[in-house]
């Protein structure tokens, strides 16, 4: 498996492990104890180690707490030691307190590091932006975080392009972490050239936008009963359209033709972007691997990646 260098002795896996569904399906507290079971999870976390990935994405969140328990106890019955990305501003539960203020920060993170079972987290980052906490007290407190040790690289996940220059202004972060895929272009407005100019690694998760990526969604069809589609369909909606389906129907028909899946060809792409440290990948099941070890080895050139992005 490649792995990429983020700096500050961090290296990634440039297929990620995304733990999201272990215990819950997202931060969603109306879906904790959903989701894969420990049993399910250690399946997939094997899996994923044999076949080279070994960097783990979660957050205090996910679950409740439950995506970060699986994997401590996961390290703890295994003795393997993943290089760890987790994230903090959600709640944990319905009305608990969420954000980005010191003394949250300084707890989430103490509470990651009991679930876990280790003593410091390879990059911790933002969940998102906090509008409520100055941008300088969050900086300060990963700073602090890093310099005792207990962090090795911090990052942020789902800042848009304002929210990253104003980050900027005040220091670098290594991992910039948000939505991107054939179908999600918003970063390429302006996220990725940011990134490229400070140097800052970037890690996309949502590869397969939802599922409809893969090819299992069909125009007019329910989706499938446990699918991202039919339990959490929000962030999708804007993207069931007639025109979506007829693209993503001449998109399958190219896979078809190169010989390979459209998850491995939708993946590909991704890793073809030059902004693109790492994939971060969330299956449901141990097969749903294999596509992202595929796209590794097609390695699509810039020609294709671009004849590829007219698709859509």
């Amino acid at each position: 498996m490649e792995r990429r260098e983020l700096g500050n002795g961090v290296e990634v896996s440039r297929i990620i492990l995304g733990c999201g569904n272990f215990g819950g399906i997202g931060s969603a507290p109306e879906f904790f104890g959903h989701g894969e079971t420990d049993d399910e999870a250690f399946e997939i976390m094997d899996g994923a180690w044999e076949l080279g990935i070994t960097t783990f994405d979660t957050a205090d969140a996910y679950g409740g707490g439950r995506s970060e328990s699986a994997i401590g106890k996961w390290i703890a019955s295994r003795s393997h030691r993943p290089q760890i990305a987790t994230k903090t501003f959600n709640p944990m539960d319905s009305g608990a307190d969420r954000g980005l203020g010191r003394a949250r920060i300084t707890r989430q993170l103490e509470s990651s590091l009991d679930r876990l079972g280790v003593t410091q987290i390879d990059v911790y980052l933002a969940h998102a932006f906090d509008p409520e906490t100055p941008l300088d007290e969050t900086v300060t407190t990963f700073d602090a975080l890093q310099r005792l040790g207990l962090i090795k690289a911090w990052g942020v996940s789902n800042f848009g392009a304002g929210e990253l220059r104003s980050l900027f202004e005040l220091a670098r972060p290594m991992l910039v972490q948000n939505s991107y895929s054939l179908l999600e272009r918003g970063d390429e407005d302006e996220v990725l050239e940011l990134c490229a100019h400070f140097d800052v690694g970037y890690t996309p998760f949502g590869p397969l936008a939802g599922g409809l990526l893969s090819g299992k969604y069909r125009s007019g069809e329910p989706p499938q009963p446990g699918s991202r589609l039919s339990t959490r369909p929000g962030p999708y909606q804007h993207l069931l359209t007639d025109e979506t389906f007829t693209r993503l129907d001449r998109f399958t028909e190219e896979a078809a033709g190169r010989g390979v899946s459209p998850a491995t060809l939708a993946i590909a792409w991704l890793l073809a972007q030059p902004a693109v440290t790492a994939v971060v990948i969330g299956p449901r099941r141990v097969e749903h691997l294999e596509p992202a070890v595929a796209a590794l080895e097609l390695g699509l050139s810039r020609e294709d990646a671009d004849k590829l992005a007219e698709f859509f």
